[in-house]
């Protein structure tokens, strides 16, 4: 399956691809056009991959906190969290690689008590202060009293940033929180005194690998 969010640019890719091909072969030549369909044929396959859903049974327990989507885990560090909830937490950054599954899900069940978008730079999404500086989307979320923050921040290639949470929706832990385009980062700021299960270089499923036990 494909997700929504890739309708638009599947629409994009494949108008282009048909007209640019035809306009080769009768313009030019099928030696200059058929070159250029194959061309174009793999840049339609990397769309549909890129916004591709896959089949998975997804992971709900609410004792743990679940990777908010697919790729690598970067960063495992105490920060100040002074967006909203202005305390110390745990951030956890999962770096997303072109490759990976972009769509972006809830680690948590609970309740959404803010979103903001934040303007920002474009730096490569490993740098360490891109999850400061970039552009990004910010979710709190309260699971009972605990408090926890997602953010999804734009990198050097992924450029567009969408999020479902509005404030008071029901976070439901797995379902889906929004999607970044062609991959970046999303960081998990968790109370402290939670139990991380991963450490940095792991690779880690959206929906499905468990980041820490509350």
């Amino acid at each position: 399956m494909i997700h929504r969010e890739g309708y638009r640019t599947l629409f994009f890719v494949l108008s282009i691809s048909l007209l640019a091909s035809l306009a080769a072969i009768f313009v030019f030549s099928i030696y200059v056009g058929f070159p250029l369909v194959v061309f174009l044929f793999i840049i339609l396959v990397l769309v549909l991959w890129f916004f591709r859903i896959p089949k998975r049974s997804y992971l709900v327990d609410n004792d743990k906190v679940i990777s908010p989507a697919d790729g690598k885990v970067v960063v495992i560090e105490e920060v100040m969290e002074d967006v909203f909830f202005h305390e110390k937490m745990i951030q956890i950054s999962v770096f997303m690689s072109p490759l990976n599954v972009h769509i972006n899900r809830y680690p948590v069940a609970g309740r959404v008590v803010f979103t903001k978008y934040f303007p920002g730079k474009f730096l490569v999404a490993w740098h360490p202060k891109s999850s400061s500086l970039n552009e990004q989307m910010v979710t709190g979320i309260d699971a009972s009293g605990r408090h926890f923050l997602v953010k999804q921040i734009a990198g050097a290639v992924a450029r567009r940033v969408v999020c479902y949470a509005h404030e008071n929706d029901d976070a439901k832990q797995c379902s889906e929180m929004g999607f970044i385009k062609f991959g970046s980062r999303v960081d998990v700021l968790v109370p402290l005194g939670t139990d991380i299960i991963v450490k940095i270089g792991d690779k880690v499923k959206g929906g499905i690998s468990t980041l820490a036990k509350i």
